[in-house]
């Protein structure tokens, strides 16, 4: 062997030892950089801040009264379809009607039937007085609907016309509490019924005006056998004697003359001369009209008690009317000054006010 060979060898192993080394000395600066990074995560993990959701306060609403939406249900029959909405403008508060029908309440454990109407009333409210139309329901307790018909009658028109409610799209139907309305309706037996119109008014643009003023003249009806009506009676008929301008006035066969207020009118010159013996003929044939119309309404009232079973004789005899205003309120106007016992020329007078 020659000189060096050995020197070689081991400079070569020498070689190839130190190459191993370092890629083993590599190899672990690489875990341990890799041992740091981890750390140094975690500890980043572990310093991050925390979001701490804020305490939100549950906010609470006030339960609806079983029967809160009682009111508004009711249809404002006779109400102009344009003063409607003004009806709803204030937060009128009807505790009183709903007071009621709880346990001692007036109203309590009876088969009532509701209707509404609207009264227009000078009231004071937040510093100004305004024409404010002013929500009224009246009760009728009753073991049977007190009338399927409407009476139409106003000023304008010459005679009134008593119509079948559901002609005028009205009806009663039962009113269904709160609290009742998400279980099974048909099996629920309510003792309030309201008068509900259907007419949309979406709808009126497609009626005629005679028949969208029928809405506004419509007035609930009602016939109670047993007491004679003030109408029977009356002797007064409302005249409306067509000539340009047209003539109004009340005559009383009793104590009036054709050619008296005839003379009246011609001095007035609200009559011309000409028209004077057309105009006491007018008056005249009104008038038997309206000796006539009694007549037959007395004996019509005869007739009624004669067919009437004894049920329905209680019933009628037993009937109250109780009218209901809304109580006082900072949210609307006090109305405690204009409140009356009068309901309409068929119901004449409640028998209660609340």
């Amino acid at each position: 062997m020659r000189k060096g060979t050995k020197r070689k060898a081991r400079e070569v192993v020498g070689k190839g030892k130190s190459k191993e080394e370092e890629t083993n000395t590599q190899e672990q600066t690489e875990q341990e950089t890799q041992l740091v990074g981890e750390k140094n995560e975690k500890s980043v993990v572990k310093g991050r801040a925390k979001i701490v959701k804020p305490d939100t306060q549950t906010e609470y609403f006030p339960d609806k009264r079983n029967l809160e939406d009682l009111w508004q249900e009711v249809f404002p029959v006779g109400t102009e379809w344009d003063q409607i909405d003004m009806v709803y403008q204030y937060k009128w508060n009807f505790s009183n009607l709903e007071d009621a029908f709880e346990e001692g309440g007036e109203l309590h454990g009876k088969k009532v039937y509701l209707f509404g109407c609207t009264e227009p009333q000078l009231v004071f409210f937040q510093g100004q007085s305004k024409v404010t139309c002013i929500p009224v329901v009246v009760a009728v307790v009753s073991p049977f609907p007190p009338s399927d018909k409407i009476g139409i009658n106003s000023v304008q028109r010459e005679a009134e016309e008593i119509l079948p409610m559901k002609q005028m799209k009205m009806d009663w139907v039962p009113y269904i509490p709160l609290e009742k309305r998400e279980s099974q309706v048909e099996r629920f037996k309510s003792q309030i019924f309201i008068l509900r119109c259907t007419q949309r008014r979406a709808g009126l643009k497609h009626l005629k005006l005679e028949r969208v003023k029928k809405f506004e003249y419509c007035l609930p009806y009602f016939y109670q056998p047993f007491a004679e009506d003030e109408f029977e009676q009356s002797t007064i008929v409302q005249i409306l004697f067509p000539t340009e301008p047209p003539v109004f006035c009340e005559f009383d066969w009793e104590f009036d003359e054709p050619e008296e207020m005839a003379d009246k009118f011609i001095e007035g010159e609200e009559l011309s001369a000409d028209k004077k013996d057309e105009f006491v003929a007018f008056v005249k044939e009104k008038v038997k009209e309206g000796k006539k119309s009694n007549r037959e309404a007395r004996e019509a009232r005869k007739k009624a008690i004669q067919e009437m079973s004894e049920e329905a004789k209680a019933a009628f005899q037993s009937m109250k009317f109780y009218k209901f205003y809304p109580v006082t309120s900072p949210d609307a106007p006090d109305i405690s000054q204009v409140k009356s016992p009068f309901i309409n020329r068929y119901y004449g007078k409640s028998h209660k006010v609340f």
